[in-house]
């Protein structure tokens, strides 16, 4: 940790919580993600031909996650001690860059979409909008499973797409928060349990697991804590319940930590049974014993509990920042 790393964290929060991602600007220029996406696709392209064994497709899947992992780490350090000979201008651009790989605004911007979509244009507007943000089959779902898709959407994406980032960049600068992102969007991309990604993308899947399960930990505090501000101590109690109870229940090993605690928080049930690809998918609920049905302020609700646990991790941010100045 350092007191660069940790204001350019602020600033970076801050920013993204107001302006987001603009789409003016990525419409003219290549999202690093994109960039991102285009280097795994070189690989997925080159070393997962079909017609390989399943040995050969894994031993390949392997080498090019760590190849990518480091080439981000590299780029991390080059641009690392760029900015930190610029000195003030170096900081500035340094607190921009981090404020691209979060997700605060755009994922409560799309969120509250599906709550938009749904007052205005009913199922069909909900619909439309959780597509968006979600892989299941959206006409396999009526209104309260929409609510129910978002919120979930809402809480993962929350640990994955603001508290790890943040938390790499305070581990590791940007060599780790550009390695985090480099894996994370290979794992969306090539961490599929599908015909061709099970052995390709097996490597991507189990660091990508590894990589935010410190996050996810973390990111069932930030939210029982913004809980208790925002919604009183008995939610924020009943947050912490029913985290400790049910965030095994999900399949993946970190996905049911940030979702049980916003579950819990907001007294309904979450996961279950649900459709991909038309497969039928069957988890227990979470929170079995929540409101069984999920309504359009639910949504709302949730934002602002988002929003309210983004914050509580600024405020986190600030205390290390006055922590590491007077120590």
């Amino acid at each position: 940790m350092s007191a660069w790393i940790l204001a350019a964290l602020v600033g970076a929060l801050i920013l993204d919580r107001i302006v987001g991602d603009p789409p003016a600007l990525w419409a003219r220029l290549p999202h690093p993600v994109v960039l991102f996406g285009h280097g795994i696709s070189f690989f997925d392209k080159r070393l997962n031909r079909e017609g390989a064994s399943a040995t050969t497709r894994r031993r390949n899947g392997v080498a090019s996650i760590i190849l990518l992992l480091a080439l981000s780490a590299v780029i991390g350090r080059v641009l690392s001690d760029l900015f930190r000979a610029l000195g003030p201008f170096g900081f500035l651009l340094e607190m921009l860059l981090v404020a691209v790989f979060l997700a605060q605004k755009s994922l409560g911007d799309h969120v509250s979409a599906v709550a938009i979509g749904l007052r205005q244009e009913g199922l069909a507007g909900g619909r439309r909008a959780v597509s968006m943000i979600v892989g299941r089959d959206p006409q396999a779902l009526d209104e309260p499973a929409v609510c129910r898709a978002a919120i979930e959407s809402l809480a993962e994406n929350f640990a994955d797409g603001v508290v790890a980032p943040a938390l790499w960049y305070v581990l590791a600068g940007l060599p780790g928060l550009l390695a985090y992102k480099m894996l994370n969007t290979a794992d969306s991309m090539i961490g599929h349990k599908n015909e061709r990604y099970r052995d390709f993308g097996w490597a991507a899947a189990r660091l990508d697991d590894l990589a935010n399960w410190p996050a996810a930990r973390l990111s069932s505090l930030l939210i029982a804590t913004a809980t208790l501000f925002r919604l009183g101590g008995r939610a924020a109690r009943r947050s912490v319940s029913v985290t400790l109870r049910d965030s095994g229940l999900h399949r993946s090993p970190n996905s049911g930590w940030p979702e049980a605690a916003f579950a819990g928080a907001l007294d309904i049930q979450l996961t279950g049974p649900r459709i991909y690809g038309g497969e039928r998918v069957s988890e227990p609920m979470i929170n079995g014993s929540g409101r069984s049905v999920a309504s359009v302020g639910d949504i709302e609700t949730g934002v602002a509990l988002f929003y309210a646990s983004c914050a509580v991790l600024t405020v986190l941010t600030v205390a290390l920042l006055g922590l590491e100045q007077i120590f």
